[in-house]
């Protein structure tokens, strides 16, 4: 099956990181390659896009759709994106050994969210809808989602649901998984949103979100690491651009939001030093400017279009 993605706020991230020929790109969350495809067209020949996905069938995906397209200008590679500047390093330095440590891509995207093809998978676990294997993992699964619903002690999982999903029935929900574990192991997302469903309130049940999304959004973020990935990922981002090149990076929820937020203020101001002291002793300097004071949100049009990019927030940033 072939899975064309429709980009998020694609006209933005192109307006924003004016791609043009001859450039060298990233798109660090290659999913259905919509922007992939769209930014290797505006490259040209001497271009070239460095994209990657920790997916294997979105690899697959996108080589097909890239391949029917003719378009010969991109790299892709099968890994997570929080080891995004060996891969660069990799795949660029030997032909470009002067310029490679200053920078050299002109632009960087993260879209952050899952994509449809993830979601409808019914051989995966990502989503609520169907009774499907409980498997989170991006790689496909590693036994991790399972391990944690099963084997992670009571405070762990508290945690994940507290500050992954910012669930506030995640004491409830836990309790439940810890009386369930008593009769055997949790294998399946029915047996899951079952467990949360006669834990949490009836007025809970009856609201516009699924009583089930945090608790789910929390095991896939715990499952990939998400969170850790993109702390390494965004200043190993910034590091290859050059100068003038900017990074758009997408998100879905205040978690991710608020990690890219607080990485391109601490990059765009020249001191970190107390303001205590007299003098600047940390030496930073500062090594982007932002571009957008406010989020950047998709239009009504597209929102009307395009459901899910409804809680879509970017963020741009610019090496200086």
């Amino acid at each position: 099956m072939e899975y064309r993605h429709v980009p998020v706020m694609l006209d933005e991230v192109i307006e924003y990181l004016k791609p043009s020929e001859g450039e060298y790109f990233i798109d660090c969350t290659l999913g259905g390659a919509g922007y992939t495809k769209s930014i290797a067209k505006l490259l040209g020949k001497e271009g070239r896009i460095l994209s990657f996905d920790l997916d294997p069938w979105a690899i697959e995906n996108a080589k097909r759709i890239l391949k029917e397209e003719k378009l010969e200008n991109v790299i892709i590679e099968n890994i997570n994106f929080k080891n995004i500047y060996e891969t660069a390093e990799k795949n660029f330095k030997k032909n470009n050994k002067k310029e490679f440590d200053k920078g050299i891509f002109s632009g960087i995207v993260f879209d952050l969210g899952l994509s449809n093809a993830q979601l409808e998978d019914t051989k995966r676990g990502f989503s609520f809808k169907e009774d499907t294997p409980l498997d989170m993992a991006f790689e496909g699964d590693n036994g991790r989602t399972l391990d944690l619903i099963n084997n992670y002690s009571r405070e762990e999982l508290e945690t994940y649901l507290r500050e992954y999903g910012e669930e506030k029935f995640y004491k409830r929900i836990v309790g439940g998984i810890f009386d369930a574990r008593k009769t055997g192991s949790i294998e399946t997302t029915k047996q899951l949103v079952d467990i949360i469903e006669a834990a949490v309130p009836a007025f809970y049940k009856r609201q516009k979100i699924h009583f089930a999304t945090k608790t789910f959004q929390a095991l896939r973020i715990a499952t990939n690491e998400e969170l850790e990935s993109l702390k390494i990922a965004l200043p190993d981002s910034l590091r290859l651009l050059k100068k003038g090149g900017r990074i758009a990076v997408i998100s879905y929820h205040s978690l991710e939001d608020r990690i890219v937020k607080k990485i391109f203020k601490s990059e765009s101001i020249d001191c970190h030093c107390p303001s205590s002291f007299p003098v600047c002793q940390c030496g930073h300097k500062a090594s982007i400017k932002i571009i957008n004071k406010k989020i950047l949100l998709p239009t009504e049009e597209e929102v009307a279009r395009n459901p899910k990019s409804r809680s879509a927030k970017m963020r741009v940033a610019e090496k200086i």
